[in-house]
């Protein structure tokens, strides 16, 4: 529950809310899985259900989110009836669905834009499986998704993909084709899943709409319009994945319920708008019940573990931080804070008591220092961890005692990986962690790399940290082992195509034992 939330839910009502919180066993609910000629007295839907795919998420070892929606008419509204459907469902250990090994059904209802959260309990860990839906006699195309590997045992490697920052109109998700062939088991997101700018006639894709999204329905469109990519759609087909949003779901910027322009968002209104926009998050992401929106609030920090290899802790660097500092004095306040109170000391428990040889952090925002002024001095991001230094440092001061902390970024539309240094006032201070910050996935689109080097290259002396910039879009592969965590830097030249051959720019390696990364 998000911090600040009074709401008190009981299990029933968790029971209600979660559209898939009846999990049903395959041989005692084999009736639900039906001709269609059985439910011909049923009133008929329109066609095209599921026109937004179908995706999965946040794994256990023993359990997934599946989702869909329904929405025929997915730019307007959805289309759908004003009723709640039924949606059966059911997940196989073999893409023919010979073997099926959980079924149930779900209520898809208009509350939550007939979107649908099943959260299927019972399955083998650390393995592949297969699910699909099924409603009005439509089926849904099929999915794949992967457990997590049991908490104890043999621990085989896992394979994470790194992306974020995927803007509509700044060109089409090229990368997603190539993430789809290295075959990840679980896709991080670390933020703006869609970007809430107006229409532009000089887009590679228009938005649709004719401003930026205020209401629900708004939202809905938009998020909907973005799940009609194909390679979006096929990768979330594919793997399960791990999401939080950053600030371009709600708007540029934002801070807690303080919006970017608080002079032309009365807090009434912003609160509105955010309870529109997570709202509309929970609805087309594969997450739990847990996540069920409370008014302006939505709880997203939660972590997740892959056997005795890794702890990922999600964080959630939007609604509990301090408004952004406007000066570097401002910067170095003492009391200003990116996590809040209770996050903080939930992610420094974790980290303490994982017992995970890596311990992971997906955080939306840069952690290491940019220091964007040449030669003495400093001027930072304030958005960014930069702006909020008392709490980084004392992070930084606890990650010294960490077994292995990998952070892993987006929001820069930009790779850069560094070092995580104790005291980045100090150049002799020692590497505690390493940082991916990934880059974009189409956000700012083909850039001009002379010109991103000329400017960019002459900041490496002032921060002696960072291992690799880079300006291309494309994402990052982790394979995570005992012994290392090796990183690939995949990049496409150009998102404005749909399709655009991808390459491996730089091979790096996090070391086990060895704080800090190295090119290889």
């Amino acid at each position: 529950m998000a911090a600040g939330s009074n709401r008190t839910a009981s299990p029933d009502r968790r029971r209600l809310l979660t559209t898939g919180a009846a999990v049903l066993g395959a041989a005692a609910s084999a009736q639900l899985w039906l001709p269609a000629t059985a439910r011909a007295a049923e009133t008929p839907l329109p066609d095209g259900l599921f026109t937004l795919g179908v995706a999965s998420g946040d794994p256990l070892h023993d359990g997934v989110v599946l989702w869909t929606r329904l929405a025929p008419d997915p730019l307007n509204g959805g289309g759908m009836p004003h009723r709640t459907v039924p949606v059966e469902w059911e997940v196989a250990i073999d893409s023919r669905f010979s073997t099926v090994v959980r079924r149930g059904v779900a209520q898809a209802r208009p509350e939550y834009g007939h979107s649908v959260h099943v959260d299927v309990r019972g399955l083998r860990p650390g393995r592949v499986h297969w699910y699909r839906f099924r409603a009005g006699g439509q089926l849904s195309r099929v999915g794949r998704t992967r457990t997590a590997p049991l908490p104890l045992g043999i621990q085989s490697p896992v394979r994470i993909a790194l992306a974020s920052c995927q803007n509509w109109q700044h060109g089409h998700f090229t990368p997603y084709a190539d993430m789809y062939a290295q075959d990840p088991d679980v896709v991080v997101f670390v933020g703006d899943y869609v970007y809430e700018s107006a229409p532009s006639a000089t887009a590679v894709r228009r938005h649709e709409g004719r401003g930026e999204p205020y209401t629900l329905t708004q939202y809905r469109n938009r998020y909907a319009q973005y799940r009609t990519d194909p390679d979006l759609q096929r990768m979330h087909a594919h793997a399960p994945w791990v999401v939080t949003f950053d600030d371009h779901e709600v708007d540029n910027d934002f801070a807690g319920e303080i919006p970017q322009d608080p002079g032309s968002q009365p807090h009434d209104a912003f609160t509105a708008r955010l309870t529109a926009a997570y709202q509309a998050y929970y609805e087309h992401m594969p997450v739990r019940a847990a996540q069920i929106p409370n008014g302006p609030h939505i709880q997203m920090y939660r972590r997740f573990r892959f056997g005795q290899l890794a702890m990922l802790n999600v964080l959630d660097t939007r609604q509990y931080r301090s408004d952004q500092a406007v000066s570097q004095e401002g910067a170095q306040e003492p009391g200003r804070t990116m996590l809040g109170a209770r996050q903080k000391r939930w992610l420094l428990d974790s980290l303490h008591g994982s017992g995970t040889r890596w311990n992971l952090i997906a955080s939306q925002i840069m952690m290491a220092e940019t220091d964007l002024l040449p030669g003495p001095g400093k001027r930072w991001y304030y958005d960014a961890w930069d702006g909020y230094q008392a709490e980084r440092n004392a992070l930084l001061g606890e990650l010294a005692r960490v077994r292995n902390p990998v952070v892993l970024s987006g929001d820069r539309h930009l790779t850069m990986i560094s070092d995580l240094k104790r005291d980045f006032a100090d150049p002799a201070s020692r590497a505690v962690g390493a940082e991916f910050v990934g880059t974009s996935v189409s956000s700012g689109g083909d850039r001009d790399q002379a010109a991103f080097h000329a400017q960019w290259d002459p900041l490496k002396a002032d921060n002696p940290h960072w291992k690799l910039i880079d300006a291309h879009c494309g994402y990052h592969l982790f394979d995570v082992r005992e012994d290392a965590v090796d990183a690939r830097v995949r990049v496409v030249d150009t998102v404005l195509k749909p399709h655009a051959t991808a390459r491996t720019l730089a091979r790096l390696r996090v070391t086990d034992g060895k704080p800090g990364v190295r090119r290889v």
